[in-house]
């Protein structure tokens, strides 16, 4: 079960919100910058991708966010399975529009999640996370990124080889970075300094330091999973520019060349606006932006003990060398 209830459902305008914004006055940090320290969650229920039967639909209706949020509650009760991702708007608009459409997280059996890992989620107007391309849409994939899709899926369907099989998520290395969907444990801590800015993610716990000393990027050759994170301010947004990604850091398929720019801004005393521009020719034919409404929690992250509790991977290994054992057998 998850750790916490979130305990907070919201439906704004988003662009009532944005206009807030610009005249809201954020606190100051010691060096006299907004101060963006706290812990803060993103477990927004907008889709990443505008889902295609919404494509000429970029925001919702006040009157359909309410029968969003009314009928996703009556549904993830904890008593069904969970949905991560876009699943839970797209299974809620499809109750909504009366397809009476049921969710199952991977096959309805032994080892699925309950829903009691949904925290709530809070809704807002918008049909896409994505706010660039103006489809609500990531940009078409390059023939690279999709023949190692193609090979993933491959991979997921035979008896794992070794653990390099199965992805980072499963081997408890890193959830990637940066992390965009609301899974359950969506939760941050930041902790801000003259020189330079902490993001804790409860999740895997993946920690990034973000510099702000003026510094070059590491060396080309130098790779890390979180990326090398160089930030500064404009105004009283902190801009963070990331470079040095190792292959498959984000979404599984990205490539060397990634690039990602974020921006912190607080847009009022509950909320940071979160925006990201992902650029990477390898992997996507054109540079996709979108945004992230972070919440503040009340509630500290916790341990996330993967490597100590991972008994799944082991088991998945176990079990493909006794298929193999079995079919030797014959």
């Amino acid at each position: 079960m998850s750790l916490r209830s979130f305990g907070l459902v919201v439906c704004v305008t988003a662009f009532a919100a944005f206009a807030q914004a610009q005249h809201y006055k954020a606190p100051l940090a010691s060096d006299g910058h907004p101060d963006l320290q706290g812990f803060w969650a993103n477990n927004n229920a907008t889709p990443l991708e505008r889902p295609k039967e919404l494509a000429d639909h970029p925001v919702l209706t006040d009157a359909e966010v309410q029968a969003m949020r009314k009928k996703s509650e009556e549904m993830f009760t904890g008593k069904v399975d969970a949905a991560f991702g876009d699943q839970i708007f797209l299974t809620t608009w499809a109750n909504v529009k009366g397809l009476k459409v049921g969710f199952k997280s991977t096959d309805g059996e032994t080892g699925d999640y309950s829903s009691e890992w949904n925290d709530h989620r809070v809704w807002d107007n918008r049909t896409s996370l994505i706010t660039d391309p103006a489809d609500g849409r990531t940009p078409p994939l390059t023939d690279r990124a999709k023949k190692l899709q193609e090979e993933q899926r491959i991979a997921r369907q035979r008896p794992a080889q070794g653990p390099e099989d199965r992805s980072l998520g499963e081997r408890c290395i890193s959830r990637g970075s940066p992390v965009i969907q609301a899974g359950y444990q969506s939760y941050f801590q930041i902790v801000q300094t003259p020189t330079a800015v902490m993001i804790l993610t409860e999740m895997f716990h993946d920690v990034r330091v973000i510099s702000l000393d003026n510094q070059p990027h590491v060396p080309a050759a130098v790779h890390e999973w979180m990326g090398d994170s160089r930030g500064h301010w404009e105004g009283n947004t902190l801009v963070v520019d990331t470079t040095n990604y190792r292959p498959r850091a984000f979404q599984g398929i990205s490539s060397e060349k990634l690039h990602i720019t974020e921006r912190f801004a607080r847009q009022d005393a509950e909320t940071i606006r979160y925006e990201i521009t992902v650029n990477d020719p390898d992997t996507w034919t054109k540079p996709w932006s979108l945004m992230i409404p972070l919440q503040r929690s009340a509630q500290p992250v916790y341990e996330y003990a993967c490597h100590e509790g991972n008994i799944g991977l082991a088991g998945i290994l176990a079990g493909a060398r006794a298929d193999e054992a079995k079919a030797l057998s014959k």
